[in-house]
């Protein structure tokens, strides 16, 4: 007869053990923590890099937004020249989630948030791989390349939600095809989620239109019954049918569906974005995808060849995809690694039966085999992981502004109220920062946002970065008085040879311009000698010893009415006192050092000797009577 102890006592080790489980921690936990500390921590800039794309700066600020209005914004806050034109937040969601991230931690909780997910989509590569029948060893070889492939697009941006979202989706899909079940119905809510977090979203029903066809290949081909083929693709097309109808639960309905279909659509978008452009196999991560891209390939004959058409066609649909876009790498490492480590180590299998029972590739199948139960758990040593980071200090190297080796940082830091206020033109991902640093008072020609601007901004916006003939009109335009913009773009060198600029300041990132007629008074900072030195000076005038900026001639735009008489402002009539003689210019207005640079016959070093010798040479006691702009910090 047994003892009346033995249930209780067995219930207390049953306790027991269940406790050992999650705080044990186990081999899917160190990849975990392993992932943060090779991608973020180890690094001299890791968890900066994760700002290297400005788009970050205007997502928190439209989270921002959201959470003071407590609703989705419908038209633009941000720009110039399309105020009040409709745009859909379509990423929302995250927005707010990184609000919510920066708003207690700065800048750190929004890098350390991208950074979590990120290790996450790294080891749920690994887990699914392992589900998937590969062997340990596989499944980390294969998981750390697509992680490394992926990496091309880490970014503290919205799309890091899409990274886990599609490996949960891919792993639940091949459940079902196992053993379907209603845990797959899961995804229609998830889609409602999805939708407002990231257009990643899109990509589910991608999958789940292969899945449907796949299927019923495979009920054509013989490699599955027909009845249950039909059966299968006939609840992937509901089921692709119930995430399409779940993905209009967002605040523009249908509407982000077309607009995000004309985006995907648009030449031009793919024709100037650099993420909707074919990958440049030269960087380290773009190698590790082109050695996962033929893996894979070679995978999908495999399959093809066992009659597995789904998985096959996934990896033929992203490969492809991805070859047209780098954006889709990510995806593709998601669907492509997991499958190619399975069939690797089936391969692998093989050979190791065919071997010696004490040759390599017996022991390396065994250890493999012995060490894939240590990834099938998890415990709360990922969670107590992420809570240490989030209190740690700044000897974790915690970014607290974005990089001023990517960002006009210092320029923006000695001229913030100038450029706050003015009508700024600058490059599109130093737009997006100095929408972060100046909200909300900060106004931009064009920023990271291309599917608002579209073509007819976008290319004003090219014309302008390129130097094209038509640069002062598009300025005068659009009421330029201020541009931002680093010291190699062509219209640097055509801003510093044009009279009616002036070049502000400068530092080896960018140099700032402002129009003649809207300085008002010299700027003081935090300037070094090299500075100064290397800035024109204002044209003044000297009355009585004190050196006070001249009025200039009013710049209005083309086609205004002059002014009433009476009311006209007073015009300057010949060269100024005390300045050099001007050059001579074209009829159209071009002045000879333009036309020079355009067709590459002057260098920009002659035209900022041309700049010197413009600028009004200054009496002696007027420069008696300016303090040094450096000597006050």
């Amino acid at each position: 007869m047994g003892s009346p102890w033995a249930g209780p006592a067995c219930e207390d080790r049953a306790a027991a053990a269940g406790w050992r489980r999650w705080l044990a921690p186990s081999f899917s936990d160190w990849l975990f923590i392993f992932l943060i500390v090779w991608l973020f921590v180890a690094p001299d800039a890791g968890w900066e890099r994760l700002l290297r794309d400005g788009d970050t700066g205007w997502h928190i600020r439209t989270g921002e937004t959201i959470l003071h209005t407590r609703t989705a914004p419908r038209t633009d806050p941000f720009s110039f020249t399309k105020p009040g034109a409709p745009w859909y937040a379509w990423e929302w969601l995250s927005d707010v989630l990184f609000a919510a991230a920066f708003r207690g931690l700065g800048l750190k909780g929004v890098v350390l948030a991208a950074g979590v997910l990120i290790a996450l989509f790294g080891t749920l590569l690994v887990r699914f791989a392992l589900w998937l029948g590969a062997n340990c060893l596989a499944a980390l070889a294969f998981g750390l390349l697509g992680a490394g492939a992926a990496s091309v697009h880490y970014l503290a941006r919205p799309h890091v939600f899409t990274l886990v979202l599609v490996v949960v989706a891919l792993w639940l899909l091949e459940r079902d095809r196992l053993r379907p079940g209603p845990a797959v119905w899961w995804l229609v809510p998830a889609t409602a989620a999805w939708a407002n977090l990231h257009g990643g979203f899109l990509a589910l029903p991608a999958l789940l239109a292969v899945a449907a066809a796949g299927t019923a290949l495979e009920g054509l081909t013989g490699a599955r019954p027909r009845p249950e083929a039909r059966r299968l693709a006939l609840r992937y097309l509901l089921l692709l049918a119930g995430c399409g109808a779940a993905s209009l639960a967002n605040p523009y309905g249908w509407e982000l569906h077309r607009h995000i279909a004309a985006y995907l659509r648009s030449d031009w978008i793919r024709d100037n974005i650099m993420e909707f452009q074919s990958p440049s196999f030269r960087a380290e991560n773009v190698l590790q995808f082109e050695i996962l891209l033929f893996s894979g390939l070679m995978a999908a004959a495999g399959l093809l060849q066992r009659g597995r058409a789904v998985e096959a066609g996934w990896i033929l649909l992203w490969a492809h995809l991805s070859l047209a876009s780098v954006r889709h790498i990510p995806i593709f490492v998601a669907v492509a690694a997991p499958v190619t480590a399975a069939e690797a180590s089936r391969l692998w299998r093989r050979c190791a039966r065919r071997a010696a029972a004490g040759s390599p590739a017996r022991m390396l199948e065994r250890i493999g085999a012995d060490w894939g139960g240590g990834f099938r758990r998890t415990s709360v040593w990922p969670a107590l992981a992420v809570l240490a980071l989030a209190g740690s200090g700044a000897s974790f190297k915690w970014p607290e502004n974005f990089p001023a080796s990517e960002f006009p940082v210092t320029l923006a830091g000695r001229h913030g109220p100038r450029i706050a206020s003015a009508r700024i033109f600058t490059d599109d991902g130093w737009a997006d920062y100095l929408l972060f640093r100046f909200h909300p008072r900060q106004r931009v020609f064009f920023d990271g946002r291309s599917d608002f601007y579209g073509p007819e901004i976008g290319n004003q916006y090219i014309a302008l970065r390129q130097g094209a003939p038509n640069w002062r009109e598009l300025l005068d335009r659009h009421q330029i008085d201020l541009v931002l913009i680093p010291k190699d773009w062509p219209l640097a060198s055509l801003l510093l040879a044009a009279p009616e600029w002036h070049r502000l300041d400068a530092d080896e990132r960018g140099a700032l311009f402002a129009r003649r007629d809207s300085i008002s008074a010299p700027e003081s900072g935090p300037e070094n000698a090299a500075d100064r030195l290397m800035k024109p000076l204002v044209p003044s005038e000297q009355r009585g010893g004190d050196s006070r900026p001249m009025r200039s001639v009013n710049r209005k735009p083309k086609g205004a009415a002059p002014p009433e008489a009476g009311n006209r402002e007073p015009v300057a009539q010949g060269p100024e006192p005390g300045c050099a003689p001007s050059f001579w210019g074209l009829p159209s207005g071009e002045g000879l050092v333009e036309l020079a640079l355009h067709v590459g016959l002057l260098a920009p070093s002659v035209a900022e000797m041309q700049q010197e010798q413009r600028e009004p040479l200054k009496s002696e006691p007027a420069a008696a009577g300016r303090r040094p702009r450096g000597g006050r910090r």
